[in-house]
């Protein structure tokens, strides 16, 4: 493919990152019409899933005659809730027809070419490397009764994840990063331990972003969350679901009349109690959790080997003496392929560890 058309897929996936985590069971797709050479128009998947891309792109008073439509995804073939994507791409006369990726629901699989092509419109799938694991999340969520789950940690270069001097192992840069990788998700799992010691939120708190706010799932099997965190104080509320094992108590109905919701479990200690758990929150409508945790929680994952793709940053600062682990990071240390991700964080390093 020429340069230009690779640039015009860039501006599709980037489109696509908007609403990544925020459409629910459909995917996140973005889309970009062109003519002449020009981008006359573009869209995205709507935020809950509905319209689609192609229907956001193509749905102004435009003339969209002979354009070529570049799409991060197959077009869809089938009646849903809404028309299928193919139906308006017909409409609009569009000439040419470019995606990156096959549609792994069965419905529309492979067959937008063939519906496509009758109605001489061009169709020409090209996958481009640095986006193959951009649907991961929507692939296996259509494959597997599990969402995608992600973790992040922060370390010092000596591999600690605790400062006794500090709040923070990293500079304000890469904190920055840790609320946009947040918002690319639908919800943060962490723990009362991690919550309580910190008063974290958890939240989203970059400028523009800031609205969106993945909802948390807290581990607290005894309900030892304190009551007056900042996160039950919020204005803008969120859903904050805790798994825990007590049936009733006082603090469990304080925390009721403040919005919070519940989850009860039997126990949480072998893998398939936490495969149960993710089958339960997937129909729960999650498909892209975060685990922002420590590292006694994030090792469980770890070992049980729950845990889809890692983002590590690490500090430059070796801490020393001032630095201490509730438990061993042996488990980091020896994952293996380590990508380093190309991004400024003055001088400190992410990387995004593909475990499974």
């Amino acid at each position: 493919m020429t340069k230009n058309h690779n640039n015009f897929f860039n501006l599709a996936f980037n489109l696509a990152k908007i609403n990544l985590g925020k459409t629910k069971s459909n995917p996140s797709v973005g889309c970009v019409i062109v003519k002449n050479s020009s981008v006359i128009s573009s869209g995205y998947t709507s935020i809950n899933g509905r319209p689609h891309a192609e229907a956001n792109a193509l749905n102004k008073k435009i003339n969209f005659y002979g354009s070529d439509l570049y799409v991060t995804l197959e077009p869809c073939t089938h009646y849903g809730v809404t028309p299928p994507c193919t139906n308006i791409i017909k409409d609009k006369k569009i000439n040419n027809v470019y995606y990156s990726f096959n549609d792994v629901d069965l419905r529309t699989k492979k067959k937008a070419n063939l519906l496509l092509k009758k109605n001489n419109i061009r169709v020409l799938k090209k996958n481009l490397y640095k986006y193959n694991n951009f649907y991961q999340s929507y692939f296996l969520n259509k494959r597997n009764l599990i969402p995608l789950v992600d973790a992040k940690i922060a370390l010092s270069k000596d591999y600690y994840s605790i400062n006794k001097k500090s709040k923070w192992i990293t500079n304000i840069l890469s904190r920055n990063r840790v609320h946009l990788i947040r918002s690319e998700y639908d919800s943060i799992i962490s723990t009362s331990t991690s919550i309580n010691k910190d008063n974290s939120l958890l939240n989203c708190r970059l400028e523009g972003f800031d609205n969106n706010k993945p909802d948390l799932i807290i581990i607290d099997l005894n309900l030892k969350i304190k009551n007056n965190l900042h996160l039950f104080n919020l204005s803008k509320k969120r859903r904050i679901i805790i798994i825990t094992t007590i049936k009733k108590s006082a603090k469990k109905s304080f925390l009721q009349k403040k919005g919070v919701q519940f989850l009860q479990v039997n126990s949480l200690k072998k893998k398939n109690d936490f495969i149960s758990l993710f089958q339960i929150l997937k129909k729960r409508g999650f498909n892209r959790i975060l685990v922002e945790s420590g590292l006694t929680f994030l090792n469980v994952l770890l070992k049980n080997k729950l845990i889809f793709n890692l983002y590590l940053f690490k500090s430059l600062t070796k801490l020393g003496t001032n630095g201490f682990n509730n438990s061993s990071a042996k488990f980091i240390k020896e994952l293996k392929s380590w990508n380093r991700v190309k991004v400024n964080l003055d001088g400190e390093n992410l990387y995004k560890v593909k475990i499974k």
